[in-house]
């Protein structure tokens, strides 16, 4: 539970420190996706109460567990929003092909946002035959609010070129240098290497991610930092994406009260559009700094155990 603390417009959670531990994937996917009939029964029962509130997470760091990638912790949450019918949308800088994987395992039917708001991804007839959208996609309206990855390549190469600095990207990295440095099967590196409006680049901090954040305004891009790398993106953010879908959700079914929660930098434009940003501890307890935030909410616990105290919080604050 949280024990809430004001200051400077932070709502703070005593820390915590754990051991991180969790099965392995599939176990979880294969007991949770029996969840999916009684979430259906539970879509046609009160269509007014599920809408009244929307919860956008991320998802590495935040749901899933930093290192292993297990959402097990949180389950008790999980299977809360489920019951009570409140959708779920996950905000991820993941590609659209890793994310479906994750909706599967979560029976998880809502759109979702990639890529660091690159697009959001809108199941068919989810808000109706009025909704407008870029493009359809198999089985989707696609809002798209990125640049292609074709134009962030050559813009991180002439980067590259111009500061001498050692700039590697997904692009540059083969399926198997990805799944080092994610700690993900070849699989799973194969579908993260599926970019369509974000490069994650590895190879400048400090001084020198400050230069290639110089160059990028140059070119009319920019720079996010999330867990594991940085990422290269063009005209695209969380927050607008979260807006996009907030409207839409406004539009078709009247008002909403939102939820975000984000564990680093490139969360915090999610968590400047929603009513209630929830910030989720790193694994050594601490949290990125996001102090301008007003009536930001600081988790008690690091990744999933924090994303369940701040649902299961909300929740009962809503009752």
């Amino acid at each position: 539970m949280f024990h809430y603390t004001r200051g400077r417009g932070i709502i703070n959670a005593a820390p915590f420190f754990f051991d991180k531990s969790g099965p392995a994937f599939y176990h979880e996917a294969k007991a949770f996706s029996r969840l999916r009939p009684r979430f259906r029964d539970k879509r046609r029962e009160n269509d007014m109460e599920r809408t009244r509130l929307v919860v956008f997470t991320d998802l590495d760091g935040t749901l899933l567990e930093h290192a292993t990638y297990s959402f097990e912790p949180a389950r008790p949450a999980l299977e809360a929003l489920l019951e009570a019918g409140i959708p779920l949308i996950f905000c991820t800088s993941k590609t659209r092909l890793e994310t479906e994987r994750w909706r599967r395992a979560l029976a998880n039917v809502h759109p979702f946002i990639v890529e660091n708001g690159g697009a959001a991804f809108v199941p068919e007839g989810y808000f109706g035959a009025a909704a407008r959208f870029d493009k359809r996609d198999g089985g989707y309206g696609v809002l798209e609010f990125g640049r292609p990855y074709a134009d962030l390549r050559q813009a991180l190469e002439r980067i590259r070129a111009a500061s001498g600095l050692p700039l590697r990207g997904f692009g540059d990295m083969a399926v198997e240098e990805i799944a080092a440095r994610c700690g993900f099967t070849r699989e799973d590196a194969a579908l993260a290497a599926m970019r369509e409006y974000d490069e994650p680049f590895v190879g400048a901090d400090g001084p020198a991610l400050a230069e290639v954040e110089r160059a990028a305004r140059k070119a009319g891009l920019t720079v996010a930092s999330g867990g594991r790398f940085h990422h290269l993106v063009g005209g695209s953010d969380k927050g607008r994406a979260v807006r996009a879908l907030r409207d839409l959700y406004s539009r078709s079914r009247g008002p909403v009260r939102t939820a975000g929660l984000g564990d680093s930098l490139n969360d915090e434009t999610m968590l400047r559009e929603v009513d209630v940003p929830v910030l989720v501890r790193k694994p050594d307890g601490g949290h990125a700094d996001m102090a301008g935030l007003p009536e930001l909410v600081i988790a008690p616990y690091a990744g999933p155990e924090g994303w369940r105290e701040a649902v299961l919080g909300l929740l009962q604050g809503r009752a």
